[in-house]
């Protein structure tokens, strides 16, 4: 029964939530990363998944695209990717005598930028502006991207040989950052029989699909959970615990502290986490559980912490430990 009453009528969260378990249906192991996906659909924010190959990252983001109406894209990035493979370019249409733009992959409402840090640092920028503001500038005008515009991106954690690393600036620009791991044996198991049934008979596709304007209306009931005052201070004392030079359970640590985007990605991704939940507000726990994909990509661990053999999500988790609601 949904909110009004009517069980044929969902609410634009309870779609989303409906999404949700299609995708996790053709996935074994990654509820992790179906929550993230959606997490990001509901605060308009961007994705950056890491982990070795084979690991379903790409038919993760796929069967995301199957569920929604609007446009998907796939951006494979290699070492001579241009900024104009990304955001479109100018032709000459000798008919007319005139340039006409031809938008590229970065105009569809979700954009799957694979192996992204195999792109060398011109094409990666091609995407700040987009990413940032929802817009792409190009000969001097400027195009609005599509309302419900999101991109994952995907990188290699173990092959190295031919990539650019991405700068912190872009890193700024994703919402979320997971590191995926290896399966254990019985999720191995459970993968083997699932690509076997597929391999007998497809999956059948979504049966409805999300639209443009149920997405924005998911996110307005998003933006209306309640955050409560003490989790907002919450939040706020483990952004600024990382730019504790001194006293701090971080001091000598950290290089680069978070910024403030980082107190707002926080913020909007437990609302969001609490409605995927089923809750009409937010609480530690979904601070906790995002903390790590939210802040350890938006701090640069000193040559001390490197020393130490201590990542930014050791220093995350770290903070969380001294770091309380209460």
């Amino acid at each position: 029964m949904t909110a009004d009453g009517n069980p044929g009528n969902p609410t634009p969260l309870r779609q989303v939530a409906g999404l949700a378990r299609d995708v996790s249906a053709g996935l074994i192991g990654h509820h992790v990363l179906v929550e993230r996906l959606m997490i990001a659909l509901l605060t308009g924010g961007h994705v950056l998944i890491e982990g070795p190959p084979g690991l379903a990252k790409t038919r993760a983001v796929k069967r995301v695209a199957q569920g929604l109406s609007g446009g998907f894209a796939r951006i494979q990035c290699t070492p001579d990717l241009m900024p104009s493979d990304i955001v479109g370019t100018q032709i000459f249409r000798p008919d007319g005598g005139r340039f006409d733009f031809q938008p590229g992959p970065v105009f569809h409402d979700l954009v799957l930028v694979d192996e992204i840090n195999r792109a060398p640092p011109k094409a990666q920028s091609a995407l700040l502006e987009a990413m940032g503001e929802g817009q792409v500038t190009t000969a001097g005008v400027t195009r609005r991207l599509p309302d419900t515009f999101m991109v994952v991106a995907t990188q290699n954690s173990i092959e190295h040989e031919g990539t650019f690393p991405l700068p912190e600036a872009q890193l700024d620009r994703f919402l979320l950052h997971l590191n995926l791991g290896l399966p254990d044996a019985t999720t191995e198991r459970a993968i083997l029989d699932l690509v076997e049934s597929e391999a007998r008979e497809a999956p059948p596709p979504p049966v409805d699909k999300l639209d443009s304007a149920t997405i924005r209306a998911a996110r307005v009931a998003v933006a209306d959970i309640f955050l409560a005052p003490a989790l907002k201070d919450f939040i706020v004392r483990l952004v600024v615990a990382t730019r504790e030079t001194a006293g701090g359970p971080l001091e000598g640590l950290i290089e680069h502290a978070v910024s403030p985007r980082g107190t707002l990605a926080l913020a909007a991704g437990a609302r969001a986490r609490a409605a995927l939940l089923g809750r009409d507000n937010a609480l530690p726990e979904d601070v906790d559980a995002l903390a790590a994909d939210t802040l350890s990509h938006r701090l640069i661990p000193s040559w001390r912490a490197v020393s130490e053999g201590l990542s930014p999500r050791d220093l995350v988790e770290r903070l969380l430990a001294h770091v309380r609601p209460w």
